[in-house]
């Protein structure tokens, strides 16, 4: 049964129909009920698996998530997912402040805290609105078939395995508005089936964002305005962007809460070092207002890039250890004289061999980006 069309007030000839379960008598009130019962129910889905990431997750794993802000930024989060619960367990969530009228589900839906109906917006709001609608129209024309570019005097290699038959992990290579190229790896807090689709989500959108934009900062900021709110959101996406210039090898990164990638280079002695490219912002989804600065590394000849996810240095052993940072900062100092897709393999293969027998217990991905030397 298809839910009625109400125009707000007298706005009528002005107004857009706004999708609500009305005028159905018992049948339309259980819709509705039911509706807001499954809003109310994933707000809280989300705001439990953030209490239980501040109260469970070790300090040095939050301060990584959180990148440059304050514990109280996610916190801050909460009152929003309260506020917003409290809302919908008494079917006031949605309503348009100025003709207390639901707004649309899907708009609902798409960001919890919406609560004006589209013909109450200014001329500006509606405008970047209707961008917005014409991005969502893009979105869902380009999950087109990831290849890895050819870049003269550069390597690349990649590799993806999801913990269960579909994951949360996300990598690609796409071009910056300016022609840089753009290297980046995400993973959604999750797995299964949510994760992968919300993750293909992500894609979509990023797939269209980055042609659009010269800054990865400008890119994540784009991107955590359009999901923070999602109500498909349960927990938080990390994710690093890197844009490449290659003919000068500078690198100019964003990173949103997730594992710093390493970039592996030789030091005046001779020996090589590991060197961590920090968050520089938090996670999307998990804080108000998130920002992203950007910075900067130079890669010279015979330099790697190793991006992964928590699927590599969260794999653990018999003892319940984990392979952890050292352990990979280690493999990665060792096989500086490798290729890339010789990184990869013999990484997989160390992993391997630390966890024996032991399934994944996470999606494991790994980017690997190296300039050729000479």
């Amino acid at each position: 049964m298809s839910p009625s069309r109400k125009r707000a007030g007298d706005a009528g000839k002005h107004c857009r129909p706004r999708i609500v379960y009305k005028g159905y008598g018992s049948w339309g009130a259980i819709m509705e009920q039911q509706f807001f019962e499954r809003i109310a129910e994933s707000l809280k889905a989300q705001h439990r698996n953030v209490i239980g990431w501040l109260r469970n997750v070790p300090q040095e794993k939050k301060t990584l998530r959180l990148g440059n802000r304050p514990e109280e930024a996610a916190r801050e989060h909460l009152k929003v997912l309260e506020d917003a619960i409290q809302k919908a367990e008494i079917q006031e969530l949605g309503k348009c402040t100025v003709c207390h009228e639901y707004i649309e589900t899907h708009w609902l839906e798409t960001n919890y805290s919406n609560c004006v109906c589209l013909e109450h917006l200014t001329g500006e709001e509606r405008s970047r609105l209707e961008a917005e609608l014409e991005l969502s129209q893009k979105v869902q024309k380009a999950l087109l078939p990831q290849t890895l570019p050819a870049l003269p005097g550069w390597e690349l290699a990649a590799f993806s395995q999801p913990a269960s038959i579909v994951g949360g992990d996300y990598f690609d290579f796409l071009r910056f508005r300016d022609g840089a190229h753009a290297l980046l790896i995400a993973d959604v807090m999750g797995k299964g089936m949510p994760a992968s689709m919300l993750m293909a989500s992500l894609q979509a959108s990023l797939r269209i964002i980055i042609p659009e934009s010269d800054s990865p900062g400008l890119v994540l900021a784009r991107a955590n305005q359009i999901f923070h709110h999602n109500i498909n959101l349960t927990k938080f996406v990390s994710i690093v962007i890197a844009h490449l210039d290659p003919e000068t090898g500078v690198i100019l990164y964003a990173n949103a809460g997730h594992n710093p990638p390493f970039l592996i280079r030789r030091r005046v002695n001779g020996s090589h070092e590991a060197v961590p490219l920090p968050p520089t912002g938090a996670a999307i989804g998990l804080v108000e207002n998130a920002g992203f600065q950007i910075g900067s590394v130079h890669m010279a000849q015979g330099d790697t890039l190793v991006f992964y996810t928590d699927g590599v240095v969260e794999a653990a052993n018999g003892a319940n250890e984990e392979f952890g940072e050292n352990m990979l900062k280690k493999f990665l100092v060792g096989n500086t004289a490798k290729s890339p897709a010789e990184v990869i393999r013999d990484l997989r293969s160390e992993l391997k061999r630390f966890v024996g027998d032991r399934p994944l217990l996470d999606d494991t991905t790994i980017l690997v980006c190296r300039r050729k030397a000479g």
